[in-house]
């Protein structure tokens, strides 16, 4: 179109329009790009700030406070009616009521950031009902081992209907209510992740029409200026000169801006969302494996079977590989050096594998590390329960359930700061990606750029203008 402007049987006013008339096009066109990719990127960091986010977050709260609320019901069990752990109990009875009253509002939460979606919807019906089983099951357990007493209510010694209760809740924990949570929050991420690729895709292809457009634009104006000074004789107009100047300051300004929007979401969600999502399902199955070692101490028929369900709970955590639980701590061990001897060389899986191959944020990779040796200190220390176990099962069981320096539930807490800390690190950078993210594309920044292209194409009009009023 632009060589219309130089050549062909067009008259020299015609030339001069065709030019003005395609430069104000093209400005117009790069107004339209930059007011729709911008305005849907908005909407992209306002939906993930908004919206997906929160989903993610009740579920896994959802998700970590049912599953606390079944470890204190195996603490609580698990103390009986030892006087020496009386305060242990009314612990552990607080820490279920309120672990039942967040799950509550976590129910509601995700009620309302699910709403209009069916699927979900069903799901959450189901886990509120068989919540409600599970309440009534330990409610009954715990009834049942108060009423006992005596020597039936002995620390580790849970009466056998008290058991039979606990077993029929921890089983609908376990197999029903968790794994309608986790498919929640696996949605949730799904639609999250989509949201984050869509918006990646958009400031891909907005960059790449800006580049065509300003190219575009900036050849008809120069071009025309050429075609002016040919033939007009006049060096340079200044209308002309700084339409072009701002052609070229608004393409590279817009370019950088769409980069800097992908960049923020690129930080919001892989950098610090994956890592946010990896360690708060660390922290649920964290509590569930403690939850775990009341389940090995408090109910013998099932020792092996919640052996194993720890086992498996720590390589979900850390996979060191095919080992037995008494092979864990040297495999653990073995990857923890080579770490320290080459950060690069994560050896280890799970989801604290996944956290430390997607360090990216100050102070993240000593906080980690801090998270991975205190989470060693924690499976030396189930050993050293379970070695207990078999000698003195009153020991063991305030070993476990005790929070002095030196106990398990010490170490665990221990842990659990340092995971706390991590989770924090990445969700302070998640929620200042979106909030720079929105800022980037808010309304007050695009009416800049669409000012810029509008003042551009009024510089062209202003330029062309004294050109054709010589042939009037």
């Amino acid at each position: 179109m632009t060589g219309f402007v130089l050549r062909g049987s067009w008259s020299t006013p015609t030339r001069v329009k065709v030019g003005a008339a395609v430069a104000v096009a093209l400005a117009c066109c790069l107004a339209a790009v930059l007011v729709v990719v911008f305005s849907g990127l908005g909407g992209t960091f306002s939906s993930i700030g908004g919206r997906d986010a929160p989903e993610v977050d009740a579920a896994t709260g959802l998700y970590f406070s049912a599953n606390d609320m079944d470890a204190q019901v195996a603490n609580i069990l698990l103390v009986g009616n030892d006087a020496s752990l009386a305060g242990d109990r009314a612990q552990d009875v607080a820490i279920y009521a309120s672990d039942r009253a967040t799950a509550d509002q976590d129910l509601q939460q995700a009620t309302v950031t699910e709403a209009g979606d069916p699927a979900a919807e069903g799901e959450l019906r189901s886990v509120l009902d068989r919540l409600g089983q599970y309440e009534a099951l330990a409610a009954d357990a715990i009834l049942t081992d108060q009423a006992a007493g005596g020597a039936a209510g002995a620390a580790g010694r849970a009466p056998a209907a008290s058991l039979a209760y606990y077993q029929q809740a921890t089983d609908l924990m376990r197999t029903g209510i968790l794994p309608q949570v986790n498919a929640l929050t696996n949605v949730s991420a799904s639609e999250l992740d989509t949201g984050y690729q869509s918006g990646r895709s958009a400031s891909a292809t907005g960059i790449v029409i800006v580049a065509v457009t300003g190219v575009l634009l900036l050849a008809v104006l120069v071009l025309t200026q050429l075609y002016l000074f040919r033939r007009f004789r006049r060096l340079v107009n200044p209308a002309l000169a700084a339409a072009t100047l701002i052609a070229i300051v608004l393409v590279a300004v817009t370019a950088a801006g769409l980069s800097g929007e992908s960049d923020h979401l690129k930080v919001a969600k892989q950098d610090a969302f994956d890592s946010i999502i990896a360690l708060t399902q660390a922290r649920a199955v964290s509590y569930d494996a403690n939850a775990d070692e009341s389940r090995y101490l408090v109910d013998p028929l099932r020792a092996g079977q919640y052996q194993q369900s720890f086992l498996t709970k720590s390589q979900e955590l850390a996979d060191v590989g095919n080992v037995g639980i008494f092979q864990y701590d040297a495999a653990l061990a073995a990857d923890i050096r080579a770490y320290d001897a080459n950060n690069s060389d994560v050896r280890f899986g799970g989801y604290l594998g996944a956290e430390f191959r997607n360090i990216t944020f100050t102070g993240e990779r000593a906080a980690a590390a801090r998270t991975l040796l205190a989470y060693q200190v924690y499976e030396r220390d189930d050993r050293a329960l379970r070695a207990l176990a078999k000698k003195n099962l009153t020991a063991a069981v305030a070993f476990d359930i005790g929070t002095a320096r030196g106990q398990s539930d010490w170490a665990f807490n221990q842990y659990d700061a340092a995971l706390s800390s991590v989770i924090a690190i990445n969700s302070d950078a998640f929620t200042s990606a979106v909030a720079a993210g929105e800022g980037g594309a808010a309304d007050s920044d695009i009416a800049i750029y669409v000012a810029g292209a509008a003042l551009l194409a009024g510089l062209v009009l202003v330029g062309v203008r004294p050109r054709l009023a010589e042939y009037h």
